[in-house]
């Protein structure tokens, strides 16, 4: 398997994972997922209501570019750097797009 179909498909087994979490927790919020093949831009949204304000925002914002797995947006608790590298993705593969480009030097990952 060529390495961005690789990558393609562990992203998207991470994010379902997260989806399916969040579905199974209960939670108030409802949770949905962003897929975009084309342009490889990888998406998981929450959404709901809390009392009389809207939720709406982007759990976790990954894409692909350049060989590498761009994270561009994670609030999960222990990181989705951390599932990619269980699911064998190298910390080379991996950008911590949340970063600045001058900080991620002083990271385990790629820098760009």
């Amino acid at each position: 398997m060529d390495r961005l179909k690789y990558h393609r498909q562990i992203v998207q087994e991470v994010l379902t994972e997260y989806f399916q979490l969040n579905d199974k927790s209960g939670s108030t919020t409802e949770s949905a997922l962003a897929f975009d093949e084309v342009h490889d831009q990888y998406l998981l949204l929450l959404m709901g209501w809390h009392k009389d304000e809207r939720i709406k925002s982007v759990m976790i914002h990954i894409r692909l570019l350049d060989d590498k797995i761009w994270i561009e947006e994670d609030w999960t608790e222990d990181g989705v750097a951390t599932d990619l590298l269980h699911k064998g993705i190298a910390r080379e593969e991996i950008v911590l797009a949340f970063h600045p480009p001058h900080v991620r030097q002083y990271t385990e990952f790629a820098i760009a």
